[in-house]
C-alpha cells in the first residue's frame, strides 16, 4: 500500500523550487576555420562571444532517439534495439544592429559551401566546431544549498545545474528574417539550426569556458 503523498512532502523534494527553462545560456567559444575571415564583420572576437551568450534567448537540451526494430517471430514480433540517432539543434537569437551574429553564422555557411560556385571547406574539423548549454540554478533555498546552485545568495558566482557540449556541430540552417511595415514594437530575432555528431554531458570545470 502506498503512503499518502502531502504538498509538504511534495514541496521537500523539490530541490531548488524546480529548475527554470528560463535559467540557461549557449556559449560557442570558437568558430571554425571555415567561419572566419570571409569577412572582417565574421570575425568572432570575445564582444561577439559575450553578446553571443546574452543575445541567444532560446535553445533546448539534446534529444536522441533509439530506433525499434521489429524481428516478425510466429505470429509476434520481438521488438530489438536499433540504431541511436541526434534530433538537429536549433537556436534562437535576438539581432542587434551590428548584424555581428547574423554575419557570423552566414559566413559559416558560405565557408562550408559558397553560393557563387559551389565550393567550400572539405575537411571536417574546418568547419565543425563544439557548443556548450548551460542549465542554471536560481542560488540559495534556504538550508538547502548545494554546489549545484549558485554559491553566493546574489548570483555573483555560477555553477551550473547541468551543462552539455554538443560536439562537432555546424549549421545547416539560417533563418529568414521577415521584414514587413505592419511590425511595430518588435524586434529581430532568426533561428539557427545546426546538425550535431554527438553530445556529452560534461561538468563545469571540463568546459574552460567562464560563466561569470
Amino acid at each position: 500500500m502506498s503512503n499518502l503523498r502531502t504538498l509538504s512532502k511534495f514541496h521537500s523534494k523539490l530541490q531548488g523550487g524546480g529548475a527554470r527553462p528560463n535559467l540557461f545560456e549557449v556559449q560557442i567559444p570558437n568558430l571554425p576555420d571555415a567561419a572566419t575571415g570571409s569577412t572582417p564583420s565574421a570575425e568572432w572576437g570575445t564582444d561577439v562571444q559575450e553578446n553571443f551568450s546574452i543575445l541567444c534567448k532560446a535553445a533546448n537540451l539534446p534529444a536522441s532517439n533509439i530506433a525499434s526494430i521489429d524481428v516478425p517471430f510466429r505470429g509476434r514480433t520481438l521488438k530489438v534495439a536499433g540504431d541511436r540517432t541526434i534530433d538537429n539543434w536549433t537556436i534562437t537569437v535576438i539581432n542587434d544592429e551590428d548584424f555581428a551574429i547574423r554575419n557570423a553564422m552566414e559566413a559559416w555557411m558560405n565557408g562550408i559551401a559558397r553560393l557563387s560556385n559551389n565550393t567550400g571547406a572539405t575537411k571536417p574539423d574546418t568547419y565543425m566546431t563544439d557548443a556548450y548549454v548551460y542549465q542554471l540554478g536560481r542560488g540559495y533555498s534556504g538550508n538547502r544549498h548545494s554546489g549545484k546552485n549558485s554559491d553566493t545568495a546574489d548570483g555573483t558566482k555560477v555553477t551550473p545545474l547541468k551543462s552539455y557540449r554538443f560536439i562537432d556541430i555546424f549549421p545547416v540552417a539560417v533563418a529568414a528574417i521577415d521584414l514587413s511595415y505592419d511590425s511595430s514594437d518588435t524586434i529581430e530575432e532568426f533561428t539557427v539550426e545546426f546538425a550535431v555528431q554527438s553530445f556529452e554531458s560534461v561538468s563545469s570545470d571540463q568546459t574552460g569556458v567562464d560563466l561569470n
